[in-house]
């Protein structure tokens, strides 16, 4: 190492002053380029008084941590963009809560031209039903006035957003892409989650919600509107891409929903041509538990819908596929776990694009109620609500105590083909996360009655997957 260095020196000594300088100037550029690069990515400390003043300064890579406190002026976020390698972090503190309220007649978190932002730890408190009416929890809203992209909202409360049945947790009513929603409790709101607007011209696309709790909304727990043909906007996705709903838990009370009854989720359908006509929302492992007056989910345009439980829906179907705003075009519905319902699967027309209905353990009094020309319906575990004593764990509907994992030797068959779902996410592991092997069992469940587990619950349901970067 010595003899290589004295080299160098050696070599360096005979330089010419002109080649001494240029690399010395190079030297001096890199470690400018170096120092601003290091000094872009800052850590800011706020507290309620200038957290404002800081908001406005906030650069690509920069983390801003919210003291513990009251922030009783909202949280705008304006003008504010991060990179794909450089995420701007907007969280509450490690110990202690951010309690984030507003107080003036404006949404409590506004975002407008961000892109890059994550939200992280952060209680987002409404007033109850007697608070500032109309008020939403996280708002991205202005139509293509305004450019709303790659948004992490992560580890949140939002709560009491309840003046009505139109006040929302999280709502976009602009076009927005590439949103990931994970590991938020969403509860006592009009309507939990509204992605897009009610006349289809705010796509939500290429969004991942997941392992958030949504629990008792006056409305729906979380709705996605369906599509009409898509604007065109700079950088917006236009080859067929998936929203993925995984591992949520949607809970609903008796309460009553005044401006009409809600599922506890809704999908809508895609754009009939063009950038959108071929995406899917893929919905899988998400537990659905209770509704009195309408069905835990209901879907048009193109689904995949495995490997969830649902329980609890006395007066009408489960799953519930039909032409709403917009055709049923794809339906494959495979390896749920289905029980206490008036119906377990309704389809009253014919998905254009195809269909399968295989896998699925349905205990309700009607099973299945489906057109006549469905018939890709095979190898699914059927019968009457009285009958799941038989088959399930316990199957009694009581969130505490409620077990919907086969008995022994029950819930099983021929091993399943599942090949024609082998480009799905995760179509071959079931509830819990399980690899389904010879893939015998039906429902949502490989591991029986005596297997490890995450029994459901009104909590967050945990992943066994690693976090990811963000």
């Amino acid at each position: 190492m010595w003899t290589s260095f004295m080299r160098w020196q050696t070599g360096w000594s005979g330089r010419s002053k002109s080649v001494k300088f240029s690399i010395m100037r190079l030297a001096t550029s890199f470690i400018f380029l170096l120092v601003t690069a290091l000094n872009a990515a800052t850590l800011k400390q706020a507290t309620p008084q200038d957290y404002r003043l800081l908001l406005a300064t906030l650069e690509a890579g920069d983390t801003l941590v919210l003291a513990a406190g009251v922030y009783e002026r909202g949280l705008p976020v304006s003008d504010c963009h991060g990179t794909s390698e450089a995420w701007i972090t907007i969280q509450g503190p490690d110990e202690g809560v951010a309690e984030i309220r507003q107080t003036a007649v404006a949404n409590c978190v506004e975002l407008k031209q961000c892109s890059h932002i994550a939200l992280k730890k952060l209680s987002i408190l409404g007033g109850g039903p007697q608070g500032i009416s109309g008020l939403f929890g996280i708002s991205a809203q202005g139509g293509l006035k305004n450019s709303v992209h790659h948004i992490l909202i992560e580890d949140c409360l939002m709560s009491d957003w309840n003046t009505s049945q139109q006040a929302v947790g999280i709502s976009t009513k602009t076009p927005t892409w590439d949103w990931t929603i994970r590991r938020n409790v969403i509860r006592n709101c009009g309507t939990g989650l509204y992605l897009g607007n009610s006349n289809g011209a705010d796509p939500f696309i290429r969004g991942v919600i997941e392992h958030n709790l949504v629990e008792n909304p006056i409305g729906y727990c979380m709705e996605i509107k369906f599509q009409m043909p898509r604007p065109e906007l700079p950088d917006m996705p236009t080859s067929a891409s998936r929203t993925i709903i995984r591992h949520n838990v949607f809970i609903k009370n008796d309460a009553p929903s005044p401006d009409g009854d809600r599922a506890n989720l809704l999908v809508g359908g895609f754009p009939d041509s063009g950038p959108g006509s071929d995406d899917l929302y893929e919905i899988y492992g998400n537990f659905f538990w209770h509704n009195p007056r309408e069905s835990l989910l209901q879907a048009s345009g193109r689904v995949s819908i495995h490997d969830n439980v649902f329980a609890d829906c006395p007066a009408h179907a489960a799953i519930t596929l039909r032409d709403h705003d917009l055709p049923v075009k794809l339906a494959h519905i495979y390896n749920n776990t289905i029980c206490a319902a008036a119906c377990g699967i309704r389809i009253p027309t014919t998905p254009a694009q195809g269909h399968a209905i295989i896998g699925n353990v349905v205990f309700a009094a009607e099973p299945l109620r489906l057109h006549r020309s469905i018939s890709s319906v095979v190898e699914n575990v059927t019968g009457t609500v009285a009958d799941a004593a038989l088959h399930l764990v316990n199957p009694q509907m009581t969130l505490d105590t409620l077990d919907l994992r086969p008995k022994p030797g029950r819930c099983e068959g021929t091993p399943l083909d599942l090949a024609a779902f082998a480009n799905e996410t995760a179509f071959d592991v079931d509830f819990g996360e399980t690899s389904k092997g010879a893939r015998r069992f039906r429902g949502a469940y490989v591991i029986p009655a005596a297997g490890p587990g995450w029994m459901p619950k009104a909590g967050i349901k945990p992943s066994s997957a690693p976090k990811s970067k963000f």
